[in-house]
């Protein structure tokens, strides 16, 4: 099974990651929707096929999970010498090279598990960031059998509520690598859009206190759980949902997905409930009607955030407030996924989570003290919420009034007014890329925006020869003299990605389209 460009990217990059001597264990951080069980599969095979005598541990919290990344790894590898270790799944093999397994099933079998070469957690921010839990203990005592073992870890969301990036401070992790990044899947085909309208009714938290960073789940839920606004909600979503199919819904608790459930039903909507009660056979079952269709809405409690997968989703409704970017960025995930028949995924925010935690593109990490204001507007004709940069709504062509005017600089005096366009960049991506007109070496430049901005692109030919090569290490020197980076430190063209990778982005490029390629005009640092 061949796996995707920027999938085979994600293990190069951990390859490289060790190679280049990086001490402790790396985060690999994938967005939702990516196929990170696809990438887990291809380097467990990688990994028995040059390295025989490896040992490899999969773990992760949930049974869903397990199956998916067994699922994946047999048709990656048919045959291979895989085991299972679950209670949930009535499967307890462990003499396996490698062996999927959830950690409250194996936490406490260290003994039995002994030497272990790598391991392998998904869903890693999980892992506490104090040297504590059923993680962090069970890596401990494995680690006592083997010091050399590696720990790499999996996620689309490498922070803690209350703590940051997970790779900060005494965490397990120390370095993310980031291959990847949301714009490209979805400018490449590999993800759906998301819309995300701003709703007339709105679910207040007043009142409800928090703990630990988030809000407290009884009080939360006494509050937005009230018969008059679920039915106002369900009558909203029914009123914008026009044509969509596939709805979910994420609630506070048992009796709100319930009681929203029942509100569904009683507005003549097909829908269904799933919580931590629900039975496995019928909560399968439930789902498997949802898929086919044959139920059109389900709420849940806590349980529909990973390990579910729907691609045919296309309307989300958030009525569960939270202060978790995580969690936010896992629910609005589960609609990203691409399906015949499906353009983008509604998502109908009632909970105000996109004015907390911003666009899925650009989520900060939770700050320890205060917070800050998200780069959010909203569309004054059509409700839209966009980014702040966004000066074209995407759903109804509403043009922002433009800024006010930035103090004069030199960085502003384009006198001959060819900066036809511009974006304000939130990341970028370097990658070495073969010309295919050359069969040369290049670096590609990818500078991303906003969701709604369509990447830019440069390539630069380095390896070229005349003027075309001398002008793209002009180019390039500049670059790295404003990002400073050494690129003598650079063995080779991969190096030289690495470094730029790592170092900080324009805030503004300026380009014009030159047939279907960019032409960068000015890369501004200091706005």
């Amino acid at each position: 099974m061949e796996l995707r460009p920027y999938q085979q990217r994600s293990i190069d990059q951990l390859y490289k990651w060790f190679n280049d001597g990086n001490k402790g264990h790396p985060c690999l951080v994938m967005p939702t929707g990516s196929g990170k069980s696809h990438i887990v599969a291809a380097l467990c095979r990688d990994a028995l096929q040059n390295w025989p005598e490896t040992r490899i541990l999969m773990l992760t919290h949930v049974k869903e999970l397990i199956e998916q990344n067994a699922e994946k790894m047999e048709q990656h590898w048919p045959g291979s010498p895989m085991g299972i270790y679950s209670a949930g799944l009535r499967r307890k093999v462990i003499d396996q090279p490698i062996t999927f397994a959830g950690i409250q099933s194996i936490r406490n079998k260290a003994d039995e598990v002994g030497h272990v070469d790598l391991v392998i957690v998904d869903e890693c921010h999980l892992i506490s960031h104090k040297n504590e839990g059923s993680y962090r203990s069970f890596i401990d005592e494995l680690l006592a059998f083997n010091p050399k073992l590696r720990v790499v870890g999996l996620t689309a969301t490498p922070f803690r509520l209350g703590h940051g990036y997970i790779h900060e401070g005494e965490g397990l992790f120390s370095g993310l690598v980031e291959p990847v990044y949301i714009e490209e899947l979805i400018g490449d085909g590999y993800l759906s859009m998301l819309r995300s309208k701003a709703t007339q009714t709105k679910l207040s938290t007043d009142g409800v206190h928090k703990r630990g960073g988030e809000f407290i789940e009884s009080e939360l839920q006494a509050a937005v759980n009230k018969p008059k606004t679920n039915v106002e909600v369900v009558e909203e979503i029914i009123e914008t949902a026009d044509e969509r199919k596939s709805w979910l819904f994420f609630c506070t608790g048992v009796a709100h997905a319930e009681a929203i459930k029942d509100c569904l039903i009683d507005e003549g909507i097909s829908a269904d409930c799933v919580t931590g009660k629900t039975p496995k056979a019928e909560r399968e079952e439930m789902l498997d009607a949802f898929r086919a269709g044959e139920i059109q809405a389900i709420t849940n409690a806590n349980v529909l955030t990973t390990g579910f997968d729907h691609p045919g989703i296309d309307l989300i409704a958030m009525l569960r407030p939270t202060m978790s970017p995580g969690l936010y960025a896992q629910m609005a995930g589960r609609g990203m996924r691409i399906a015949d028949g499906k353009d983008d995924c509604l998502v109908l925010d009632f909970a105000g989570n996109v004015m907390t935690h911003g666009p899925i593109t650009n989520i900060q990490p939770p700050r320890k003290k205060g917070s800050g204001e998200a780069p959010c507007k909203l569309c004054p004709e059509c409700d839209e919420v966009v980014h702040l940069s966004v000066m074209t709504c995407p759903c109804c062509g509403y043009e922002f009034p433009p800024p006010p005017p930035k103090k004069m600089s030199r960085h502003y005096d384009d006198i001959m007014g060819m900066d036809n366009n511009e974006i304000e960049v939130t990341k970028w991506s370097w990658r070495t890329h073969i010309s295919r007109t050359s069969g040369k070496e290049m670096l590609l430049a990818t500078y991303y925006g906003a969701m709604t901005d369509k990447p830019v692109r440069e390539y630069l030919a380095v390896t070229h020869e005349g003027y075309a090569g001398s002008k793209a290490l002009e180019t390039l020197g500049s670059i790295a003299q404003n990002c400073g980076v050494d690129l003598q430190e650079a063995a080779n063209l991969d190096d030289a990605c690495w470094l730029l990778n790592a170092a900080p982005y324009p805030a503004i490029v300026k380009y014009r389209k030159d047939g279907n390629f960019f032409k960068i005009q000015r890369r501004i640092w200091d706005v």
